[in-house]
């Protein structure tokens, strides 16, 4: 037999539904005030339209852009090298981390190049990344591999040094072996740490894939905002940038979806 909630549960739930509502309008309202006042800014003469561009113009050469098809081949190269650079760098940082967990001496051995290699400006190798790799796109993933895979390192590692060690020992009392402590105890516990290094890693991703096609692309939406700076087609400029900000929001709703799900599963 269900329980019914009581008036005040009711009363309780309805007013986080009403906040819920009132944030997402609230949002909705900001975003599209910031658009009206920068087409009025610009309309009034306030701000220079061929320097800042403006919405209509920038709404304009996202139609014909679409129209033509050169636009969603350019979304869809930064889209793809983002994503196999997050693959990528999630992936190897987290079994590093693990590898660096199950054993103390290479973890003490190194510790302070991951500290130097965290604080060391990734896109200042990007050229060397370049010249190693080729004018390609294989040296555009590794940048934005490069970017994030030293960050989720030490996010996993430190999540996986903060699990319990009472229940480390029980499990180990038991007869556990290593392996059984990790997947039992280490990798629940460090959830939140993984989930909390994908959605720095989406950022950092982007921020690689970028810095790749500024140097060597001839396609993508960080080629669009150079050549567009370069021959001063500011609208393809300023599309650019709000169509990374749409894409970076998506992959973050991914994200968001996943550790709704991820959490439901481990109970957490």
């Amino acid at each position: 037999m269900t329980k019914q909630p009581s008036d005040q549960q009711l009363i309780y739930i309805q007013k986080l539904n009403r906040t819920k509502r009132a944030v997402k309008a609230t949002r909705t309202l900001v975003l599209i005030t910031f658009f009206l006042l920068w087409e009025v800014l610009a309309d009034t003469g306030v701000i220079d339209s061929f320097i800042f561009s403006r919405p209509s113009s920038m709404f304009t050469c996202m139609v014909k852009m679409l129209i033509d098809g050169t636009l969603l081949r350019h979304i869809w190269v930064t889209l793809f090298e983002t994503i196999i650079g997050f693959v990528l760098g999630t992936a190897l940082g987290t079994a590093a981390a693990v590898v660096l967990w199950w054993n103390s001496f290479i973890n003490k051995v190194c510790d302070p190049y991951l500290v130097v290699l965290n604080s060391l400006p990734k896109t200042a190798l990007a050229p060397i990344i370049i010249v190693w790799l080729g004018n390609n796109m294989k040296a555009i993933i590794a940048v934005a591999l490069l970017t994030s895979v030293i960050v989720t390192i030490l996010n996993v590692l430190s999540g996986f040094n903060n699990a319990d060690s009472d229940d480390i020992r029980l499990v180990e009392s038991f007869g556990g072996s290593k392996k059984e402590v990790l997947f039992k105890v280490v990798f629940p516990t460090a959830v939140p740490d993984i989930i909390n290094a994908l959605k720095i890693n989406v950022g950092l991703s982007f921020v690689g894939v970028i810095v790749g096609e500024f140097l060597t692309a001839k396609e993508g939406l960080g080629y669009l905002i150079v050549y567009g700076s370069q021959i001063f087609k500011l609208d393809w400029v300023m599309m650019s940038v709000i169509l990374l900000a749409l894409l970076a929001a998506a992959m973050y709703k991914v994200i968001q979806i996943f550790e709704s799900f991820l959490l439901k599963k481990t109970g957490l």
